[in-house]
C-alpha cells in the first residue's frame, strides 16, 4: 500500500470520544447515523456526534495492508494527533476541528485526493 494515493470525504459535524469503565453499560445515546461503541478489558469507548472524521473511500479487501499507514503516516509528520476506527469495508479518521485544515493540507500533499 505504501506509495498508493487514496480517496477521502469528510464527514460534517462534530464527535465526541468518550472512554467509560469497562463494566458500564452501552449508553443509550450513543446512537445516531455515526456511532461505535467499542468495549475492551480496560475500558468502553463510545464516538459519537461532537468533532470531525474523515472516511476512507472505497471497500479494503481484508487482505490488503498498509491502508491506515499510508493516511497516517503524513499526518504523523505533521504532528496531527488522531482516533481511528475501523469497520470492515472502510476506516475512519477522527481529528480535532482546529487541526482539520492543516490534516488536509498534509493529505494533498502527500498525493490523497478528498472528493465530496
Amino acid at each position: 500500500m505504501a506509495g498508493h494515493k487514496l480517496r477521502y470525504s469528510v464527514l460534517e459535524g462534530r464527535f465526541a470520544i468518550c472512554r467509560l469503565a469497562p463494566d458500564s453499560p452501552a449508553p443509550q445515546w450513543a446512537s445516531g447515523v455515526f456511532h461505535s461503541v467499542t468495549r475492551t478489558t480496560n475500558e468502553l469507548s463510545v464516538v459519537c456526534a461532537e468533532e470531525r472524521v474523515l472516511q476512507l473511500e472505497g471497500r479494503f479487501p481484508f487482505e490488503m495492508t498498509g491502508v491506515l499507514a499510508a493516511i497516517l503516516n503524513p499526518l504523523a509528520a505533521a504532528e496531527i494527533g488522531i482516533f481511528a476506527i475501523s469497520t470492515f469495508d472502510t476506516d475512519y479518521i477522527l481529528i480535532k476541528a482546529d487541526r482539520v485544515q492543516a490534516a488536509e493540507e498534509s493529505l494533498r500533499r502527500a498525493g490523497h485526493e478528498r472528493i465530496a
